[in-house]
């Protein structure tokens, strides 16, 4: 049987998918492989979950274990713990029922907490990190079969080199996130500001909400649209950053892809609703199809994204004929090992392609090289070209991660083309 992503622009080489239902069958599955990998919900693009060993799926560790508020002065808020598998449309339901929520949340609920925090998936905010930030405490299977459970509380700055872990730890079996009182989110959405007003103070555009979304199609000098986010009660920024600029309300509901029909987005209108229904961009009910399209994305300084998008906006000739939508978003920085937003506040540039790998396979260098002077660092599950060893010398505590991944896999039972080509090679 062939087993594809969730895009099927990547077939798995793994022999077996086991699917295990307790801690003792996956510490069992562990000790018996040769090789294996997780494989969550199947959302990167590139080979980084494969394996010629063996995958575990997750699938049956989908439970939400415990929401317990915080005594110790965490502002009202508290702390969640859900088994490996979980999504975040699974954990959002539980979370607001329990009068609760997280601070962010990616475009997609459908996706796993373990697969995007192993990844640094994010979603946008001046103020708010990446969703891998959230988790305060993790229980894993090592390559031994051991069961260690490690927190930020107890374990300090090496804690920060196991929440992106790029799945070379072993198999994370639980985590547990800081979670914060429920709150409310409207939702504006304006159209055609000229790329040069934003990039002139793109700082004061992306402050403009909670959590600003930009998209393009790079088809001409102005954005298609800026997506603000506002929390409600206590909303930083305004609006008037953004029609200051040259941006005006969109009339109706739009989805990212203007020609495309809206019913699967998220509530907009300045209609407010609960913070896991406005902060995605699309419905936990609609389940995206075999997606037809690829996706890369890159990370850059945010006191230089305004360069880096007029950069992009330079070959917008090749780049808009491939492309379906292109969305700038910024994160703040944080202190994990291996994100690429690891002490650096950053902005994303994120391209949603066509499904034409071969077209693609040749852009993606000469976008990398139009980049290259701000140092991107891609996300870890999209398409990329850049060269490995470029890529290592961008992550300042790679050689602390190398010795972590060493002595908790020392034989590389989790280790994969992926990881040898981009983390362990010399």
């Amino acid at each position: 049987m062939h087993r594809t992503n969730w895009a099927g622009n990547y077939e798995y080489r793994a022999a077996r998918v086991h699917r295990p239902r307790t801690v003792e069958e996956v510490r069992e599955l562990v000790v018996r492989a040769g090789r294996v990998k997780v494989l969550g919900t199947r959302h990167s693009f590139n080979d980084i979950a494969d394996t010629q060993g063996e995958h575990v799926s997750m699938q049956h560790f989908d439970r939400v274990l415990s929401i317990e508020p915080r005594g110790d002065g965490g502002g009202g808020g508290a702390r969640v713990t859900v088994e490996g598998g979980v999504t975040y449309g699974q954990l959002c339901r539980r979370l607001r029922e329990a009068g609760y929520a997280l601070r962010n949340l990616a475009s997609l609920p459908h996706i796993s907490v373990a697969g995007a925090c192993a990844t640094a998936t994010h979603g946008s905010g001046i103020n708010n990190g990446n969703l891998a930030t959230a988790v305060c405490a993790m229980q894993v299977v090592t390559a031994d079969g051991e069961v260690i459970e490690r927190s930020r509380d107890a374990d300090g700055d090496g804690f920060n080199g196991m929440v992106v872990s790029l799945g070379a730890l072993g198999v994370v079996t639980r985590l547990t996130l800081d979670a914060v009182p429920a709150y409310d989110v409207r939702q504006e959405v304006f159209e055609n500001p000229p790329l040069e007003e934003v990039t002139a103070d793109f700082d004061g555009v992306m402050s403009a909400a909670y959590s600003v979304s930009l998209f393009t199609d790079w088809r001409r000098p102005r954005l298609n649209q800026v997506w603000l986010k506002h929390r409600v009660g206590d909303e930083a920024g305004s609006s008037h950053d953004v029609t200051s600029r040259g941006a005006t309300p969109a009339a109706r509901n739009l989805h990212p892809i203007s020609t495309m029909p809206a019913e699967n987005c998220t509530p907009q209108m300045n209609q407010p609703g609960p913070w896991d229904e406005r902060l995605p961009h699309f419905r936990m009910e609609f389940t995206p199809s075999a997606g037809e399209e690829l996706q890369a994305e890159y990370f850059v300084p945010r006191d230089r994204a305004g360069e880096a998008l007029r950069a992009i906006d330079a070959m917008r000739d090749q780049v808009a004929p491939l492309l379906q939508i292109s969305e700038v978003r910024t994160i703040a920085a944080d202190e994990l090992w291996m994100s690429p937003c690891y002490r650096q506040p950053c902005a994303a540039i994120h391209f949603t392609w066509k499904k034409d790998w071969r077209g693609v396979a040749v852009l993606l260098p000469l976008i990398e090289r139009q980049l290259a002077p701000f140092e991107p660092r891609p996300h870890w599950g999209k398409l990329f070209t850049l060269d490995p060893a470029e890529l290592r010398g961008r992550y300042p505590r790679l050689a602390d991660f190398r010795e972590l991944a060493s002595t908790r896999d020392p034989s590389g039972k989790f280790r994969n083309t992926f990881l040898n080509r981009y983390v362990f090679s010399t």
